[in-house]
């Protein structure tokens, strides 16, 4: 390339040197000298409008020309060749993913940044009733669920909403948002019917078996206290027998109360009447009534440090605060601390924490404390629960829009936080009763 660059530069030197001699001869070398520039100007232009034409016309082949010319259409057909190649080969890559895309089970829909519709699968025309019209609308005017139209509204997405299918009778979407690229997101709504069906089934069986389970503990709780108290000399070989059974029984009606408990609380998302409730002093008897277990336990300092108000379910609340303050008085010694807080957070929010020191928890038990029935074995009998208390305190939090905080050492204590969200604190000078 260089070479024709050097050849070309060498030709018209030379031929303006020749026209400025042959005008020099005429007696007018100036003009010859224009005369010539005009010509190669004009070629040049000449050219330029052949590259025009067969850029525009998208000509198979160069055309021909000077060899600097012919040179730079070469040049630019190679690059049209390589794009067109490399046009190929990314439109098989999409329309790859697209099948892929196509044959998923769970509808899939992909948004711009106005949340309006590109492109969805067949599982999303099923599913929520799109039609290839659509494209190009917002997909809250199509879904008009409020659930959905809230959900599309938040900033954030990260969250999941469930809803029923527009055009589907008796099947439940559960319908997540995933933002990708700039300022894109793909919309994937998955059928989870038969998911809700089985967790309905297992809640309320696990309902039926509580009640049942209820009343014969009852009866067996009532005779052996009878027995225990009846004074009878000939029950007094068996007193310790009699005390195991109470102790067990007593488990059994705990155990009992904690599945009603969370089988209530997972029977609805949201509380069914919110009400401002004074954190504080629920806190205040909750720990009252922790001290007088009527057995030695580590001290319980309360700090209020905030006046606010709590707007949700007052005994949804009681249930978590109680079960966080009996597992520290169960797993700290009695020369140990437990601390209940209640103060303000940043952006308006409030925290409720518990913090012990007790003998810790390690830390690959942590994720799943709040798992149903799931306990960490602490090595000293007469210390565990029932395995139902964090997660009946992780179902009030979500219906309660808060977020559960756990933190732990081996042998250095524990800290669990209730972090509620500015929406649901009401301040002193704020008067609300919702229903």
């Amino acid at each position: 390339m260089g070479n024709i660059w050097g050849r070309e530069l060498s030709r018209v030197l030379v031929a303006l040197a020749l026209v400025w001699l042959a005008g020099a001869m005429f007696g007018h070398p100036l003009p010859a000298f224009v005369l010539f520039l005009a010509v190669y100007l004009l070629s040049q232009l000449l050219h330029l409008n052949r590259l025009y034409r067969w850029l525009r016309g998208g000509g198979r082949y160069p055309p021909s020309g000077s060899p600097v010319w012919e040179e730079v259409f070469y040049q630019i057909h190679l690059l049209r060749r390589r794009n067109k190649r490399r046009k190929k080969r990314l439109i098989r890559i999409v329309d790859r993913f697209r099948s892929a895309f196509a044959a998923l089970p769970d509808g899939t829909v992909v948004l711009n940044a106005q949340n309006r519709i590109e492109w969805f699968n067949d599982a999303a025309a099923r599913l929520l009733g799109l039609k290839s019209v659509d494209v190009d609308m917002q997909i809250a005017n199509l879904v008009r669920h409020p659930h959905f139209v809230e959900f599309m509204q938040d900033a954030d997405g990260q969250h999941t909403v469930t809803i029923p299918s527009p055009v589907l009778a008796n099947v439940m979407l559960e319908i997540r948002r995933v933002p990708y690229g700039e300022d894109m997101h793909l919309l994937v709504a998955q059928d989870v019917t038969q998911l809700r069906f089985m967790e309905r089934v297992r809640s309320d069986f696990v309902a039926n078996v509580s009640h049942e389970l209820r009343t014969p503990l009852t009866v067996m709780k009532g005779y052996l206290e009878t027995l225990t108290d009846s004074g009878d000399p000939a029950l007094d070989a068996h007193g310790r027998v009699l005390r195991r059974l109470s102790e067990q029984t007593e488990r059994m009606r705990r155990l009992v109360d904690d599945l009603l408990c969370l089988t209530r609380i997972e029977s609805s998302l949201q509380p069914a009447v919110s009400r401002r409730v004074n954190v504080a002093a629920l806190l205040r008897g909750i720990c009252e009534d922790a001290a007088v277990t009527g057995r030695e336990h580590a001290a319980i300092e309360l700090q209020v440090e905030s006046a606010a108000d709590v707007l949700g379910d007052e005994q949804d609340l009681r249930s978590a605060f109680s079960n966080l303050i009996v597992n520290a008085v169960r797993h700290t010694p009695a020369e140990g601390r437990i601390a209940v807080r209640w103060r303000d957070e940043a952006h308006g929010g409030a925290r409720v924490g518990v913090e012990d020191t007790g003998e810790g928890i390690p830390e690959e038990h942590i994720p799943r404390l709040t798992e149903r029935f799931y306990r960490v074995d602490s090595g000293a009998r007469g210390k565990s629960g029932t395995g139902l208390g964090l997660a009946i305190v992780k179902h009030v939090l979500v219906r309660h829009d808060a977020e559960l905080k756990i933190v732990s050492r081996v042998g250095q204590g524990s800290s669990f936080s209730c972090l509620f969200p500015a929406g649901r604190v009401l301040r002193a000078s704020v008067d609300t009763e919702l229903s």
